[in-house]
């Protein structure tokens, strides 16, 4: 039976077994959420202040660690606001509103770690040009460019479905999804299916075009020790970072094909389903933070320097 959009209220399902243990799950989300709050924070706060790590990669990181925020906070505060509550709902609405922030950080995590990849490309195969080709004024551009392609691509995709009368109201998930809301649809999903079509070929080639310049990387860095040397401190942990991420995506897709038919393992159905949000916005400041020796010494200094600081006022206090 259609019902009304405006008014429908989803129910999430993938909470059902969880609430004998809600509190350890609570708890765990909730440190998960503040630490990747924290470490994101601590980043793009050492880059800020550091005149020094004001430079296109680091700028670039700063985009990826708040895009990893805004990932994890469409995601975890209803999560927790669940745990605690008896009954799992979210409105029409709010489900749109999930839907687009989760897909915004999706798209522009691929599309920030593609112009990562060209920033290292033209840092390692064109260092005589590097500095004339990313200027700063560029480098705002390519930050406002792929915020304002990833919000249309989003805006587009949610407005498809807030076209589609609905004939259901139960979502498998522990958050709303494009795909779980299409599947209640009581119409022709094909326009959806080829736009999402569309986007998983253009965000593909985008995965291609990284993959490219890795190849033209990894050949520059056997020519050159120093090349060597910027491909393990900058180039790795992005490639890393782009794994985690591809990989976790990929847990998402078995999900929505498989998770069905895992029986009654709800856990490993949510982990699955929420692993794209959690693993890469925690992973990917520690990455950069621990291999790159420019931030890792700024953010220990930062922690260092207060104590020291305090030491020196009371020692001279004492001599006063």
């Amino acid at each position: 039976m259609m019902q009304n959009t405006s008014e429908m209220v989803f129910v999430l399902q993938g909470l059902n077994d969880t609430l004998t243990n809600r509190q350890i799950y609570f708890s765990f989300a909730l440190a998960s959420y503040l630490v990747t709050i924290f470490v994101n924070l601590t980043l793009i706060t050492t880059v800020c202040l550091e005149k020094s790590l004001h430079k296109p990669l680091y700028i670039f990181l700063c985009n990826l660690c708040f895009n990893g925020i805004c990932g994890a906070s469409c995601f975890y505060p209803k999560l927790l606001y669940d745990l605690l509550a008896d009954y799992h709902t979210i409105t029409y609405n709010g489900c749109l509103t999930q839907i687009f922030w989760v897909y915004a950080y999706v798209f522009s995590e691929f599309t920030n770690l593609t112009i990562m990849a060209y920033d290292r490309y033209l840092a390692i195969c064109r260092p005589l040009q590097y500095q004339t080709i990313m200027t700063m004024q560029r480098v705002a551009l390519l930050i406002i460019l792929s915020w304002t392609f990833t919000l249309l691509e989003i805006t587009v995709g949610v407005l498809l479905t807030s076209r589609l009368p609905l004939c259901g109201r139960h979502l498998q998930k522990i958050f709303c999804t494009n795909w779980e809301v299409v599947k209640l649809s009581c119409s022709s999903t094909i326009v959806n299916n080829i736009y999402g079509f569309i986007l998983t070929f253009s965000h593909l080639a985008q995965t291609g075009l990284i993959m490219v310049s890795y190849t033209h990387l990894v050949r520059a860095s056997l020519n050159l020790q120093s090349n060597r040397r910027k491909f393990i401190q900058t180039c790795l942990p992005h490639l890393v970072t782009l794994l985690i991420f591809t990989s976790s995506l990929l847990f998402d897709v078995m999900y929505s094909r498989y998770g069905n038919d895992l029986g009654t393992m709800q856990a490993l159905k949510n982990t699955l389903a929420a692993e794209f949000l959690v693993v890469p916005p925690i992973i990917n400041p520690l990455i950069y933070g621990i291999n790159m020796h420019q931030i890792r010494t700024k953010i220990l200094n930062n922690f260092t320097r207060k104590p020291e600081i305090q030491k020196l006022s009371l020692a001279k206090t004492i001599s006063q």
